[in-house]
């Protein structure tokens, strides 16, 4: 298998955690004889600094003939007077955009050593495994009319949506959930909006495509709530971009630190992955960055750009092996004052690659 994979690691903590996932695919590569490639472009702050604009053209097209784009960061404290359009998160939406992708999966799982790592009690996220599905190319980030006209003192953003839109995020939504648990929640403001009116008429009309799984529907402001006090009642979620950026975030509670959260991006022209997490410039460059969220990233690419499943869930345990072993970066290592090691960024790093090694010897003995 050979696997050409462009990298945007753009800024803060993004070339750290990066880092660290491609030392990952490499490892995976040298143990199981596959050819994995790796192009590094700019992207973000980095980019407008050196090349003028968020997203070079010499990127976009590194991108577009790429097997996969695996992106780390964006943002710094030092862009957020410019206007959005110039801002580093003008080249994510742009790449986004570009790359065609209109399906982000996010999932928020527990895992058992973290739990008390996160605010609410053991009993309640212990066991839980959501996977959100957040429509990404439409709604207010991308709507327009949108304007700020600081001399009247307005601003306007257009949420927007074709039924099609809706329809094709749905459909893969139900064929992830056909494969899980065969239960699928919708996310929408119904009870007010329009748009929301449409999203839950499509998502019920495409229910009928999938008799085997269970449809029900949920308000945003509810599920916000139901996400803190049921999460194991929630399989696969489906919602549009607004919602499922606020619920994701929110999501991260469950695991402990937003750190941990990985995210593919799929249905488009070549599929963009990223830790869910932001640029952390307070950290930057301070090793303290937790690199298993985009370690998990590189399951996610393995599993949905290579068809490699045993690869992808050869990572997945080996994170869990080093949790299990009480192995920690500083984030996580907060509540926890025994039987834990706090390593660094890389040193963590370095850690899951050996356990992969390790396992993988084991299972080719």
């Amino acid at each position: 298998m050979k696997l050409n994979i462009v990298v945007v690691a753009g800024d803060g903590i993004g070339p750290e955690v990066t880092g660290e996932a491609i030392a990952v695919l490499k490892e995976i590569a040298a143990q199981s004889g596959h050819e994995f490639t790796f192009t590094e472009k700019r992207i973000g702050g980095v980019a407008i600094v050196q090349d003028g604009t968020p997203l070079p053209a010499e990127t976009l097209e590194a991108a577009l003939r790429a097997d996969a784009v695996l992106l780390g960061a964006v943002g710094g404290n030092e862009f957020n007077t410019m206007a959005p359009d110039k801002r580093p998160e003008a080249g994510l939406l742009a790449i986004r955009a570009a790359l065609g992708g209109f399906a982000n999966l996010r999932p928020a799982f527990a895992f058992r050593e973290l739990t008390v790592n996160s605010p609410l009690r053991p009993e309640i996220v212990e066991g839980v495994d959501i996977l959100f599905v957040r429509e990404l190319l439409g709604g207010l980030y991308f709507g327009k009319p949108r304007a700020w006209d600081k001399a009247k003192g307005e601003a306007w953003n257009t949420m927007r949506y074709t039924r099609d839109e809706v329809a094709r995020v749905a459909r893969i939504a139900f064929e992830l959930a056909q494969k899980r648990r065969k239960k699928l929640t919708s996310v929408d403001k119904s009870n007010v909006l329009e748009v929301s009116q449409m999203w839950r008429a499509t998502v019920s009309e495409v229910a009928a495509e999938f008799p085997g799984v269970t449809l029900e529907h949920q308000l945003v402001d509810s599920m916000a709530m139901h996400i803190m006090n049921r999460p194991r009642d929630f399989d696969v979620v489906v919602t549009e971009n607004l919602f499922g950026d606020v619920l994701t975030d929110e999501s991260a509670v469950i695991t402990g630190s937003l750190g941990m959260l990985p995210s593919a991006t799929i249905g488009g022209k070549v599929n963009l992955y990223e830790p869910v997490h932001g640029s952390a410039p307070d950290i930057a460059g301070k090793g303290l960055a937790n690199p298993l969220g985009a370690i998990l990233t590189a399951a996610l690419v393995l599993r949905h750009s290579a068809g490699m499943e045993a690869e992808a869930t050869a990572i997945e345990a080996a994170v869990r092996k080093v949790l299990e072993e009480g192995y920690r970066t500083p984030d996580l290592a907060r509540g926890q004052t025994q039987g834990v090691t706090v390593l660094s960024t890389k040193e963590m790093g370095a850690k899951v690659r050996e356990t992969i090694a390790k396992q993988l010897l084991a299972a080719s003995s």
